[in-house]
């Protein structure tokens, strides 16, 4: 398996599994999963109503995989790490870009890649 293969495989599996926590069939909300494996896109959402008139929606997680091998985390807005998670399954530190950060600071954390 190539590298980019075996980063969209690692970035599916953590997409999923993070998906998975905390849902429960009671759910108001729901955790929806959107994964592009031929462009490198895993996404999660959380969508729904908390009552009947406060509805919730947005992206909390977001993983692109480029051609080039470098793994975007575009969004982080759990407590897991997804960063170190990324690099525990088996991506490189070096290919990991914090894509949520601007530019400048991808510069000061010399452990991740800057682009």
């Amino acid at each position: 398996m190539d590298k980019v293969a075996k980063y969209k495989a690692i970035a599916r599996q953590i997409a999923e599994e993070v998906g998975k926590l905390g849902q429960t069939a009671n759910d108001k909300v729901a955790t929806q999963l959107i994964t592009d494996d031929e462009h490198g896109h895993y996404l999660l959402y959380f969508n729904g109503w908390r009552d009947e008139e406060s509805r919730t929606y947005g992206c909390f997680l977001h993983i692109d995989v480029n051609p080039d091998g470098k793994v975007w985390l575009q969004n982080d807005g759990t407590d897991l790490e997804i960063a170190k998670m990324l690099v525990e399954k088996g991506v490189s530190k070096k290919d990991v870009v914090l894509g949520f950060y601007a530019p400048y600071r991808r510069e000061l954390a010399s452990d991740w890649a800057e682009a």
